[in-house]
């Protein structure tokens, strides 16, 4: 079977060589399209492709037209929203992610973007500290349960809401668990956001829910930045001169925080949150193994579509 790792931003090199010998130590063919300019480039590389592995690329319904031979895309990485489901189900094309491969990169982002902001920016002025606040985890999957532990490192006290997630499982790591949103984000003065994008999510951090914050309150959005009501999020900021914003991904609207909300937000220049060598490897590999095992014995076991 070929194996095609096609990636505008690419993988380390050392993870590409792991991808790679995992690849072809199982019999498969291992091929590579990094730094791609064109959409064109990325539809002839498909072609003959049998299994497919992309970080932030665009699975899109022409890209699973032009790969006629193939059988399974994966995501290496957590978030899945560059994936045409509906598409690659319509040609039985097995999708999958690889969670959890992230999850610590994303958290230390959160948290050093925390000490950032409440250090004000490491200017030289007196700032605050983090030990003693409390911080809500919204939504406790992988990312957010590294989240608390760190959390907790800095002497935090880490609350969390997340309906999907069993009570005893996000209490047994010593994390108090709110009954709504409404009640973590009224209780505690920074919020780590990890909810994903989807018809349900998406605006829903919205201008009633973040005024419930306490005063000095800071939003961290390591997510997708289409859960936050654009319009909302600078309301709020005009209204509240305390709150601070912090994002792994630029709003829409970053010029007018640029121009209005100087020292109160942080967009990170790209999406950082797993931009470590560690990550990086992790996630491309575990991506060619489930590939292999797919391959071998029909796992889909981190199957994403139906």
């Amino acid at each position: 079977m070929k194996i095609l790792v096609a990636t505008e931003k690419p993988f380390a090199p050392a993870a590409v060589e792991l991808i790679r010998e995992v690849a072809e130590k199982s019999g498969n063919e291992f091929t590579l399209l990094e730094k791609y300019t064109e959409k064109q480039q990325l539809l002839d590389a498909v072609a003959d492709a049998d299994a497919l592995i992309v970080r932030s690329d665009k699975v899109t319904q022409e890209v699973v037209d032009a790969a006629k031979n193939l059988k399974i895309v994966v995501r290496a990485g957590a978030g899945y929203d560059n994936l045409d489901l509906a598409a690659c189900s319509a040609r039985n094309i097995v999708a999958m992610n690889t969670p959890g491969q992230n999850s610590n990169a994303v958290a230390e982002l959160a948290l050093g973007m925390m000490v950032f902001m409440a250090r004000n920016e490491f200017n030289g002025k007196a700032g605050s500290e983090l030990r003693g606040k409390k911080i809500g985890i919204h939504a406790y999957g992988n990312v957010g349960r590294y989240v608390g532990i760190i959390a907790k490192g800095f002497g935090m006290e880490v609350f969390a809401f997340d309906p999907f997630v069993d009570k005893a499982v996000i209490e047994n790591d010593g994390v108090t668990v709110l009954g709504s949103v409404e009640e973590l984000y009224s209780t505690c003065q920074y919020i780590s956001l990890h909810i994903p994008a989807n018809d349900k999510t998406k605006g829903s951090i919205n201008f009633d829910l973040l005024n419930k914050m306490p005063k000095g309150a800071t939003l961290v959005n390591t997510a997708r930045k289409e859960v936050i009501n654009e319009e909302d999020m600078i309301r709020l900021m005009d209204t509240r001169d305390d709150f601070m914003y912090l994002s792994d991904i630029a709003p829409n609207n970053a010029d007018e925080f640029a121009a209005k909300f100087a020292g109160r937000f942080f967009f990170t220049p790209k999406k950082m949150g797993a931009q470590t060598s560690e990550a990086n490897i992790n996630a491309g590999v575990a991506a060619a193994n489930q590939i292999v095992k797919f391959f071998a014995d029909g796992d889909e076991t981190f199957r994403v579509n139906k």
